[in-house]
């Protein structure tokens, strides 16, 4: 399932969700002001990372600036609660799934989410899927699977 960290401020954050939204893939979309985020999944936005911290956090953010953080020095259990506890830190929209990580809205590079589409389009279709009409697969929007869609379409 690909997770879409953002905010509701964020403008890229809704052109990533219309983009996800209008090639109808499916996605679960985490404020990341309402959501606490668990240290699981820091790390794995750190592990799928090309760039790690660099790519996920914004040194223009004002709180880091305000606080002179030096990731660097930080230990990753430190880093984890900083964020954690400052979110606003982390650059909007993260893009994760089960391989890759995408920071950002670029149009050009979005497109490899396309392949997660293709993959549950394989996987869910009218003709294995009775809920198909209804299916997240189908739609591509945040609806939960219904049961049994979920046993079908695994």
């Amino acid at each position: 399932m690909i997770k879409i960290y953002m905010s509701p401020s964020c403008s890229s954050c809704r052109k990533v969700k219309a983009w996800f939204d209008n090639e109808k893939i499916p996605y679960k979309e985490i404020n990341i002001f309402k959501h606490e985020i668990t240290v699981e999944e820091l790390k794995e936005m750190l592990n799928k990372s090309l760039d790690g911290t660099d790519e996920i956090i914004s040194t223009r953010s004002k709180i880091f600036k305000e606080e002179n953080i030096d990731i660097d020095s930080m230990s990753v259990v430190s880093l984890c609660k900083f964020i954690k506890d400052n979110p606003s830190i982390l650059k909007r929209p993260i893009i994760v799934d089960d391989s890759k990580i995408q920071v950002g809205y670029n149009p050009d590079e979005i497109e490899i989410f396309e392949k997660a589409k293709q993959i549950a389009l394989s996987v869910c279709n009218e003709k294995v899927c009775p809920n198909y009409n209804d299916c997240v697969h189908h739609f591509g929007d945040n609806r939960e699977k219904t049961e049994v869609c979920d046993e079908k379409c695994k």
